[in-house]
């Protein structure tokens, strides 16, 4: 064998190495991992939202203010109501000569609801601010001393609460008593799902 036939055989072999030990390098490479699909978002879903806030004195009932939501569960955005008056209120000067002046207040109910889905039932999450006006000189006795007879009266209630319903379920979710006048304020929550 001469040393050309010996350098090329050689050069061959060398060559086979390098390819047979590259194949299985190529064929053990780990395949990339699967992709997992981005979570998806719980589908809205349309309900209408029922609450009824209602005013007893003793077992009679002195006024009854249903007020209706269209609130889209799974929604990032709530469901507001803003519904009120602006009240004049009477305030006297007193300078060389009394004079009369007003300020107004608000009065009426401000309602924020949202709704998330957790199975086959609804957490909504509610606040409610109601505030009225009294002004009944039959009461004006039932004022605090620090009162002035023949002047209105302004009740505020605020609540904020979560509460679990099924589609057509009502629910009381809070009954609480006023100091000044004993009427007992009631607010029920009823929940539909939209088809």
């Amino acid at each position: 064998m001469t040393r050309k036939s010996f350098a090329f055989m050689t050069a061959f072999l060398v060559a086979c190495v390098l390819v047979s030990t590259r194949i299985p390098a190529a064929a053990q490479a780990t395949p990339p991992a699967p992709v997992s699909p981005a979570p998806t978002s719980p589908p809205l879903t349309p309900l209408k939202v029922q609450l009824v806030v209602a005013r007893y004195a003793g077992e009679k009932k002195v006024s009854s203010l249903p007020y209706v939501l269209w609130v889209s569960a799974n929604d990032r955005m709530a469901t507001s109501l803003r519904m009120g008056v602006d009240v004049p209120v009477t305030s006297t000067v007193i300078g060389t000569a009394a004079m009369q002046s007003y300020s107004y207040r608000t009065v009426g109910t401000n309602i924020d609801c949202s709704a998330t889905s957790v199975g086959s039932t609804f957490n909504l999450n509610i606040t409610l601010s109601d505030s009225s006006i009294q002004f009944d000189p039959k009461q004006a006795s039932s004022l605090p001393k620090a009162g002035i007879a023949d002047a209105p009266a302004f009740r505020n209630f605020t609540s904020k609460f979560s509460i679990l319903l099924r589609d057509g379920q009502t629910a009381q979710y809070t009954s609480a008593t006023d100091p000044v006048s004993g009427e007992v304020l009631k607010v029920d929550v009823t929940l539909n799902v939209l088809k």
